[in-house]
């Protein structure tokens, strides 16, 4: 039986009142070059810092982008994936795609390019072009094993 005030209804066990929310993702890639160095420290700091990776190497990044929302009922879409991935085009991969991330994408500048940074900076450039509370996550996959995510919620 529901408490009153709880979110839980007479449709049973774990049953939500209100509208359900749907997540819907679009998956793109780019290949970039990028170099893990802080210009504050020495040469030797960097290599114990970031190893291998001071120097400059490559990837083939893989770019997740989830949208979350209300289904449509005109259309059945939370979001017209096309329309999604011509968003991400102009912001993100237009700007990275086989470029040196260190050097040649303002909106990178100042930051060291990690994996949780590109995410950081892309969510922030996606989140600016979406209508409010749409978007959920970003996830950067820098190799097959490795990945940084930032999220968030409608609220």
């Amino acid at each position: 039986m529901a408490r009153s005030g709880s979110a839980r209804d007479s449709r049973g066990p774990g049953a939500m009142t209100g509208p359900a929310t749907a997540l819907v993702g679009r998956r793109e890639s780019f290949n970039a070059a990028h170099q893990l160095r802080d210009p504050g420290l020495s040469d030797e700091e960097n290599r114990r810092r970031f190893g291998k990776c001071v120097n400059l190497h490559g990837h083939n990044y893989v770019l997740e982008v989830v949208v979350a929302g209300e289904i449509d009922r005109a259309s059945g879409y939370v979001m017209d994936l096309k329309q999604l991935s011509d968003v991400i085009g102009r912001q993100v991969i237009q700007d990275v795609d086989h470029r040196n991330l260190n050097t040649d994408v303002p909106w990178l500048c100042g930051c060291i390019p990690t994996a949780e940074n590109l995410a950081l900076r892309i969510w922030e450039r996606l989140r600016a072009e979406l209508p409010d509370g749409l978007l959920r996550s970003v996830r950067v996959w820098e190799t097959d094993k490795n990945w940084a995510e930032v999220g968030g919620h409608a609220g």
